[in-house]
């Protein structure tokens, strides 16, 4: 599948899973190195403007660490997020599982990742991608929904990630967020009875 953004991953491995998948730009944070990189840091940033970016990092606490410093570092607008689902196992080329016991992006099948990607929204160059909802959730729909601000919302919250395959680290905010790029209200409630 070729499309038009560039895709930045957290590591080499996670490069050369995706690098199967998916015909574009493939770079990688080194980690947590992406911290201290300027040069990379500037790199992702023409990148985004240029053609846009979809970040794909592992669902565990690290990944959120760094999703969240590139989406204080780049323009929203520039940046598309890709969420592959909590899976509880260890690569193969790994003695033990990660700290959290869950397969990183390089671990995840390719349909997953294939699914992934087009969820997010990106711009496939050889065909037709699937439309991507424009839902208008707000923060006070969540709390409706008994998503946020009531004494189960934790618990309510966890169970709709786990049902819609997102990761466990997810706030409020960045569940509205998904929600609103991935479904429309009539769809999420439709979810939310079963």
């Amino acid at each position: 599948m070729r499309i038009q953004e560039a895709i930045v991953v957290e590591g080499r491995y996670d490069k050369s899973a995706l690098a199967g998948v998916v015909d574009t730009l493939i770079l990688d944070t080194a980690g947590f190195g992406v911290f201290k990189d300027g040069e990379r840091l500037a790199l992702l940033r023409k990148l985004a403007a240029k053609r846009g970016l979809i970040v794909l990092t592992d669902p565990d606490g690290a990944g959120f660490v760094i999703r969240n410093y590139l989406k204080g570092a780049i323009p929203k607008e520039q940046l598309k997020h890709a969420y592959v689902p909590d899976v509880y196992g260890k690569e193969r080329r790994k003695r033990a599982p990660g700290k959290e016991g869950k397969l990183g992006v390089e671990g995840m099948p390719p349909e997953v990742l294939r699914n992934a990607i087009l969820r997010a929204g990106a711009t496939v160059l050889d065909g037709e991608a699937p439309s991507r909802p424009s839902g208008d959730l707000t923060p006070a729909d969540l709390f409706a929904l008994g998503l946020s601000g009531t004494p189960d919302a934790a618990q309510r919250r966890a169970a709709l990630l786990r049902r819609l395959e997102l990761p466990e680290h997810m706030s409020a905010k960045a569940l509205l967020s998904a929600l609103n790029a991935l479904y429309t209200p009539e769809e999420l409630d439709e979810l939310l009875n079963e």
